[in-house]
This record gives structure tokens, sequence and C-alpha cells, in this order.
């Protein structure tokens, strides 16, 4: 394919004569563009309409529920609240949940377990959900344990060095024991 400059032309034409003198019109001539920008090109319809617009929080893409993914499922146990996480806790919606959720249970001197045997997913958001956590139940006098972390979240959590921070347990069942341990010290 043969490169054509792009430089403009300018062509001088020759006015037809209304009197003794010469005046000459300047007008352009447009380079040639390269054919295959014509192939991808329609023609505009000039008959086209919009769909009618939706009122109210559609209208601004606002869903009713967000669609989240975590599922946050709680019981209760002896007085401790168990917390289980399905999914992936990262930046925004899901990391807000569980913190909401799990600062409702975080009273004074409230007792809960999360269990992170379902989270497949862990990013820095989470994670400083997780840490906000445990400095909220430090503030409040609760206690916050978390059990089962998969490899996945065990090895973030260690690359971190939050598992000497936050309170982990390799099964739910040892997290509610070590609830029980405490409770045995403070009797004696």
């Amino acid at each position: 394919m043969v490169k054509m400059p792009r430089l403009t032309k300018y062509v001088l034409k020759q006015a037809p004569r209304i009197s003794s003198r010469k005046i000459y019109q300047i007008f352009m001539v447009p380079k040639p563009t390269p054919s295959r920008l014509f192939t991808s090109m329609q023609p505009m319809n000039m008959n086209w309409q919009t769909p009618d617009q939706a009122m109210g929080p559609m209208a601004f893409e606002i869903d009713k529920e967000p669609k989240l993914n975590l599922s946050l499922e709680t019981r209760n146990h002896e007085g401790i609240v168990i917390v289980h996480c399905q999914g992936r806790i990262v930046y925004r919606n899901e990391a807000a949940a569980l913190s909401c959720l799990v600062r409702e249970f975080l009273q004074d001197k409230g007792k809960v377990v999360i269990d992170l045997s379902g989270v497949h997913s862990l990013d820095s958001a989470g994670i400083g959900e997780l840490v906000l956590l445990q400095t909220l139940a430090w503030e409040r006098n609760a206690e916050l344990k978390y059990a089962e972390p998969n490899p996945l979240v065990r090895t973030l959590l260690d690359l971190t060095k939050l598992d000497s921070v936050l309170d982990l347990h390799s099964s739910i069942e040892l997290a509610l024991d070590s609830f029980r341990e405490e409770r045995v010290w403070a009797d004696c």
C-alpha cells in the first residue's frame, strides 16, 4: 500500500470576472483517506429514538439490595455468637457487611467467633476490616476469635504478621474451648 503524504494542498481558482481586477478564491482540497476506514462506517439513522427512562432508584443504577459475594450466617452457642463467612472478604460491600454485622455483637463483654473456613478470597481491605474488628473488640472489652482459616487466608495472615495479633484457631471447637478455658481461669 502506497503511503499518501499528509499535506494539505491549496489550489487557486480564478473567480468569474466582474471587473477588470482578478479575484482569486482559495479553497482546500481534502487529502485522501485510507479506504479501510470507510468499510467500518455505517450511515447514521436520523430516525432513532431513546427508550423511556426509568424513574426512581433504577434510573441512577442503584440496586435496592446490592449483590454481595459474601454470605454471612450467625448462630448462638451458649452465649457465644458464631459468624460463618462464605465467599470473599474484599474491598467495599463485602468487608463493610462483615464489619457491620460483627459490630452489633461486639457489645460490652460480647463473645464472637468468626468462621473463616468458607472464605476463598481476602484482600488488603478485608485484612484491614479484620484488624479493625479486633481493635474494636479490645476497646469494648469483648472477645473476638477467628476459626478455621483456609490455607490461603492463613498464609496471608502469616505474611502480614497478623497471626500474632488476631486470635486464630484451627477449628470452631478449639475457639469455643478457648472461651471455656478463660472462664475457668477467671473462676480461680
